[in-house]
């Protein structure tokens, strides 16, 4: 008698769907970095697989994943920070003319800026909690007023003057053979995973970024939290403008703004992956890995000068809608369940009514 093969379900098509839409959330966007640099690695194999591309890849894109990380820290609380974009601007001007036209010393420099960006955080934080007015709306408002400072104080010129060589050595120092400024960020990213993954200080701003009425009645200093969340982000700026104009040795206000889009890309998809729908980490920098990758691929192919920006939008399109996707698929999940739950309760029912 012969027996009729029956399906294994761990490799049936319905298993195989199951188990990619359980890997793709978490796993997918690594995967299609991955994906890009093998892809230009093959078509372009004199120039992408270098050590010479690497270290301009990260170089460049150093300053970026430091504002996307600035960024990260407000969403944790559902809020956000424009400013990441506009602040910068006027911080690494203020580092290079607080050493040409006042005299300062680098190290007074850095610090009276890294207070400043403090500050300016906190001015935030208030205009957010205290004030209560939206964070997009706030923070483009303070940007924007910051952004008119920087205008006011180099009159649309450039700053230039000579600058000691320790300064330019924050950016333009190797170590292990690669940029200085890339272990910046992994020292960055590092103490964030450690603070959002196991101290109370990550629980609390996640818990805040949920929920923030019920973070309220559970006893959490909501309004002290999110106010240190916009001075972290402030400060991270501010560091990032300092990284900046050691990079660029003159100041201009033309420079700066084209770093807040890809900055909130890299933040949005990093909501997307490793752990979706959370904004995390090694999803953020993954996000501008992805960025990095894909722009450097693109120019070196012959991409126009349009090809930056356009890349950065649609992309920003792309994460934010697969953030609202993978939102309303988990406030789905409850119902399903509860749906399946009742269903089952009644089948049963109907069984022994039966019986």
């Amino acid at each position: 008698m012969s027996s009729v093969p029956q399906t294994n379900e761990r490799t049936s098509p319905r298993a195989l769907s199951q188990g990619l839409s359980t890997i793709l959330p978490v796993y997918g966007l690594p995967i299609l970095m991955a994906a890009l640099i093998v892809l230009f690695s093959i078509v372009l194999p004199e120039t992408f697989p270098t050590r010479m591309n690497l270290n301009s890849i990260l170089s460049d894109k150093a300053i970026i994943a430091m504002l996307a990380l600035a960024a990260m820290i407000p969403m944790l609380t559902n809020k956000i920070d424009l400013t990441v974009g506009y602040g910068i601007v006027l911080w690494h001007i203020l580092a290079i003319t607080l050493q040409t036209r006042f005299g300062l010393a680098w190290p007074a420099a850095v610090a009276i800026v890294l207070l400043l960006g403090l500050g300016f955080g906190l001015l935030n934080g208030l205009l957010v909690e205290m004030a209560k007015i939206d964070s997009f709306i706030a923070t483009l408002g303070s940007g924007t007023i910051v952004y008119a400072i920087a205008l006011w104080h180099t009159g649309g010129r450039q700053v230039v003057g000579m600058l000691p060589d320790a300064f330019y050595r924050i950016n333009g120092a190797t170590l292990m053979g690669l940029p200085v400024s890339t272990w910046y960020v992994v020292a960055i990213a590092l103490l964030l995973w450690i603070a959002t993954e196991y101290l109370p200080v990550g629980r609390f701003l996640y818990a805040i970024g949920a929920n923030p009425r019920a973070a309220q009645l559970n006893g959490i200093p909501v309004r002290r939290y999110v106010i240190g969340a916009f001075m972290s982000s402030g400060l991270l700026t501010a560091f990032a403008g300092v990284v900046l104009a050691s990079k660029l040795g003159i100041g201009q206000a033309s420079v700066g703004l084209e770093y807040l889009l890809p900055a909130l890309v890299g933040a949005f998809l990093g909501s997307t992956t490793i752990r979706p729908g959370r904004v995390n980490v090694w999803g953020t920098l993954v996000g501008v890995g992805v960025l990095a990758v894909g722009i450097s691929g693109i120019q070196q192919l012959g991409g126009a000068f349009f090809v930056e920006p356009l890349f950065n939008g649609v992309t920003l399109l792309i994460a934010i809608g697969i953030a609202g996707y993978g939102s309303r698929r988990r406030a789905r999940a409850p119902r399903r369940a509860a749906s399946n739950t009742t269903s089952s309760t009644n089948s049963n029912t109907a069984t022994t009514a039966k019986r």
